[in-house]
């Protein structure tokens, strides 16, 4: 049975299902020019809240192989889920800059004036990759359902081709299902990854 926290600020309510640690399996698979890459890796994601509207978020991977004779950490991941609403003077930033209004206490009312027609609540996603990318993420999440995909990627000088992404996230029979797209190493956006995690 899924328990969901009851002491998060109201913009997180709808995010709330995604809060704890999940492990699990996946597979690659991925074309690189005349290679295609394969195989499985085990995935830890984390999902926390430090009392912000918005969740810390960290992942990483380790590639095992099909035969899981190998260990190989993959790249990982850290950054911040929010829904998407425009900042106010009662908002801190940027920066480490204070608000300049009175301290709004949002509702549920708030959060609700803020969905689309289709149902759904925008959302958005920064993501820091240790492999020298950035990611911004836009998307909308509906109940149990997340659906993202690259507004903006950053690459550093060294960084290998990647030039943007979709992901989809889920909750089904307790676990979190997540698929990967990417545009990458000269492949146009395809599927990359996917994974089954349960909450630990």
């Amino acid at each position: 049975m899924l328990e969901l926290p009851t002491d998060l600020p109201a913009d997180l309510a709808p995010l709330s299902w995604l809060i704890g640690v999940w492990e699990g399996t996946g597979v690659i698979d991925y074309p690189v020019g005349d290679e295609r890459l394969q195989g499985e890796f085990t995935h830890r994601v984390s999902f926390s809240h430090d009392g912000g509207p918005f969740l810390n978020y960290a992942a990483t991977g380790v590639f095992t192989g099909d035969d899981h004779a190998v260990s190989i950490p993959l790249v990982s991941e850290t950054g911040f889920w929010r829904l998407g609403r425009t900042a106010t003077d009662a908002d801190a930033g940027p920066g480490l800059l204070p608000p300049v209004g009175e301290p709004l206490e949002r509702d549920v009312d708030d959060v609700e004036a803020l969905r689309a027609a289709s149902g759904g609540f925008p959302i958005e996603v920064s993501l820091a990759h240790s492999d020298g990318m950035l990611e911004l993420y836009l998307g909308e999440i509906t109940g149990p359902r997340i659906d993202i995909a690259t507004d903006a990627v950053v690459r550093a000088a060294g960084a290998k081709d990647y030039s943007g992404a979709s992901r989809m996230y889920g909750l089904v029979d307790g676990h979190l299902l997540w698929a990967w797209d990417i545009a990458a190493l000269g492949t146009p956006l395809r599927s990359h990854a996917s994974a089954r995690l349960a909450k630990v």
